[in-house]
């Protein structure tokens, strides 16, 4: 239930955050070209609260927050006072509805350029792409354990977000990719990634799983370093030195899979066993977990046990593989820029070759999933929830200008059409793209909708 409501909390600031700014940034350039705003809502549907404000304009937040609306004085929705003609959104030049339609989607923009700013100002927790198991196609080209992908195609890959951005598109594609790769003594090297070795039914969210490349992480001994005093497992018997076998009799390969298994076996309501290794013979010890807060909404289960740390040789592999992505004003601007475009330029060329049937429309993802990703994000940290925001808020702006109608790139076809032809496209094949653009929505939404089912029950 926690988890459901730090869903539901994280989801709604969230949108609350991206919806303001993408109808600000229609308010702001609409009030700039002169016209006149008659309602600035976040949300749709009944009145939660509103106010009227000193220039007029009624702010609302309304009970559905799935999106907002900037309600502007136009001739076309009711009638006008000729002293306020100039006022209305029909009487404007093309060009000045262009801009004022094309402001929110460029305010979604900037959202996302600040707050991956802020991310590299606060500092991000990564992981450099340091391979850590080869198989297949990878195998066959080269890579090799302990490999670093340094670069794809002569673009720079600093993180493992990095390389599937940058490998994804041409896994679709079937292409060869040139990947440079680093030993840890420093020595560089090249190889050819034939991507086109891929099986037909390959997918593009296992796309390091299809090429055969598992990334490195640290296996810790599942060794106990201390017992917390009073905490459950020194009531139930733990020692420093137990090597933890199994959890609820699943057995226990490493430290990072003792969290893994108490979370999925664990209650607070009834005992569960945990085989440890002590000295010569084997301990049974019945535990029952504890709970701890990790956010406002959420917790997670706890023994109360932590591990005996890496030796010296795991300590400098780790020093390798993990760091903080952290940069200074000016060069933060420039990386967030930079990580922008890298999304952007993945964003546009997924969701077209979705259009084209090369890529599954799996990729969609609706309220469900993104209020998980909200929650997760927010329990990890600052950057993370800001990273989330920004990478959003680059989808939400992305979205609204596709040519759709009902959507912000609908009439922004509308505008380049009356550009070309010197005239307004006429309102009755206006109300008919609204049809057409109300099905599209729907559908796309729908389809989302279900990709999150498939995720929830899969």
């Amino acid at each position: 239930m926690s988890e459901f409501l730090g869903s539901i909390w994280w989801l709604l600031v969230a949108l609350g955050l991206l919806i303001t700014f993408h109808e600000f940034g229609h308010f702001w350039v609409a009030r700039r070209m002169g016209v006149r705003v008659l309602k600035f809502s976040i949300g749709f549907g009944s009145k939660l609260w509103s106010r009227k404000g000193r220039d007029g304009t009624e702010y609302v937040i309304a009970a559905i927050p799935l999106g907002g609306y900037v309600k502007m004085l136009d001739e076309r929705e009711g009638e006008v006072d000729e002293r306020d003609l100039d006022q209305a959104f029909n009487r404007k030049s093309v060009w000045a509805r262009i801009a004022i339609v094309i402001a929110g989607p460029a305010f979604n923009l900037i959202f996302t350029l600040l707050a991956f700013w802020l991310m590299f100002l606060v500092g991000m927790p990564e992981s450099r792409p340091i391979v850590g198991e080869v198989s297949g196609i990878a195998a066959s080209a080269g890579i090799n354990a302990d490999d670093r992908i340094v670069s794809l195609d002569g673009e720079s890959t600093d993180t493992w977000s990095h390389v599937i951005l940058g490998i994804v598109n041409q896994a679709l594609d079937r292409e060869e990719v040139t990947v440079e790769l680093e030993r840890p003594d420093g020595l560089q090297r090249q190889v050819q990634l034939d991507l086109g070795q891929l099986d037909s039914d390959f997918q593009e969210e296992k796309t390091l799983e299809g090429i055969g490349i598992t990334p490195w992480r640290a296996k810790l001994p599942a060794i106990v370093g201390e017992v917390s005093p009073d905490s459950p497992a020194f009531n139930a018997g733990f020692r420093v030195g137990d090597r933890i076998i199994s959890v609820a009799g699943e057995e226990v390969p490493d430290w990072a899979w003792v969290g893994a298994l108490i979370q999925k076996h664990g209650s607070t309501d009834a005992p569960m066993t945990v085989e440890v290794k002590r000295g010569l013979r084997t301990v049974e010890l019945a535990v029952t977990p504890a709970k701890s807060s990790t956010g406002a909404f959420s917790n997670r289960l706890i023994l109360g046990i932590t591990n005996t740390g890496p030796d010296a040789d795991m300590q400098a592999q780790m020093d390798r593989a993990y760091f903080l992505h952290k940069y200074g004003l000016i060069d933060g601007f420039t990386a967030a820029a930079s990580e922008m475009w890298r999304l952007t330029r993945s964003t546009v060329g997924l969701l077209g070759r979705m259009l084209t049937g090369s890529a599954s429309v799996r990729n969609l993802s609706g309220p469900i999933s993104i209020a998980q990703f909200a929650n997760s994000s927010a329990n990890a940290g600052v950057s993370s929830f800001l990273f989330f925001l920004g990478a959003i808020s680059l989808s939400l702006g992305i979205l609204n200008l596709l040519p759709i109608p009902v959507l912000d790139g609908g009439h922004l076809l509308y505008y380049l059409i009356e550009l070309a032809k010197g005239s307004p496209v006429s309102e009755q094949m206006q109300a008919k793209g609204q049809y057409i653009g109300l099905i599209a929505l729907f559908g796309l939404m729908g389809i989302a909708f279900f990709n999150d089912i498939l995720r929830l029950v899969g």
